[in-house]
């Protein structure tokens, strides 16, 4: 079943960034370095206009570390802003955040009236916008949650003395044309279980991990894989994990969440689903 998620919400949180921006003079865009192209959202680039852009790609402590640097790299090459990156393991640093805002804003903020200049925090849902503000401000303002939509209105703070930074509502592109980008979304937990299929998402990354990480599959559940499909996959991991039904069956749902879970914990090691566009063919 195709995935389409666009609540009310995001209807006015559209609204409002438009608003935003026009008085915004740098964009902060939070991406999941584990997905990095399927968490940009296209429709916040046309909206961005030409403010001076920021990438973060956060999350770097759940990827894998050549992959990130392989994607610093890429958006690099683009010209369009700088890439710095967020982990548990490495944090931000908050003097080069600051120092690349005022490279590509100006040194000043020069807000009208004296206002501090504002700073937009901008994202899909559930990519950890919030917690890199916390962690921007040193304190925990805004409010943070493993669940997509915990942010629901703008959040403003000062930073630095003399700028405004604006954590936004998490937003997706109004249609999810790209459905490999949505179940990348879904796999990360962008998009909750109400809009996606836990045993639909969990099928897609069970059908990634089995082509790229078999081997990690192998090490954490102690099980074969080399004739493995996804159904298969989730029969032999409730088996291992004591996920059964009252007649000893196994439990492919409870499987399906084991793997989602374990996934999204990089309790499977630190694993990018999605590789940097080849220079050469233009694919990723």
């Amino acid at each position: 079943m195709p995935i389409s998620w666009y609540p009310g919400h995001m209807h006015k949180a559209r609204r409002e960034l438009g608003s935003l921006l026009r008085g915004a003079r740098i964009v902060i865009e939070v991406l999941d370095a584990r997905v990095p192209a399927a968490s940009s959202n296209p429709l916040l680039a046309s909206m961005r206009g030409n403010l001076p852009l920021i990438r973060v790609l956060n999350k770097c402590d759940l990827a894998d570390d050549s992959l990130t640097a392989a994607w610093q790299t890429h958006f690099a090459g683009l010209q369009d802003g700088a890439c710095l990156s967020n982990g548990r393991d490495l944090p931000l640093d908050r003097n080069r955040l600051l120092e690349q805002i005022r490279h590509l804003a100006g040194a000043s903020p020069g807000g009208k009236a004296g206002k501090p200049g504002r700073i937009a925090i901008v994202g899909i849902p559930n990519v950890g916008k919030s917690s890199l503000m916390n962690w921007c401000i040193d304190r925990k303002l805004a409010r943070t949650g493993n669940t997509p939509s915990v942010t629901r209105e703008q959040q403003f703070t000062r930073f630095a003395g003399d700028w405004t930074m604006v954590d936004t509502p998490g937003m997706l592109r109004p249609k999810l044309e790209d459905q490999h980008a949505a179940f990348l979304m879904a796999s990360i937990g962008s998009i909750g279980a109400a809009a996606a299929d836990t045993m639909e998402v969990a099928g897609f990354l069970a059908g990634l991990l089995l082509e790229r990480h078999r081997e990690r599959l192998e090490d954490r559940y102690g099980l074969e894989t080399s004739d493995a499909t996804p159904g298969k996959l989730f029969d032999r991991i409730a088996v291992s994990r004591g996920a059964l039904k009252k007649a000893g069956l196994a439990d492919p749902e409870k499987a399906a969440e084991i793997l989602l879970n374990d996934f999204r914990a990089a309790r499977l090691g630190k694993i990018t689903l999605e590789y940097p566009p080849n220079p050469e063919s233009g694919q990723a």
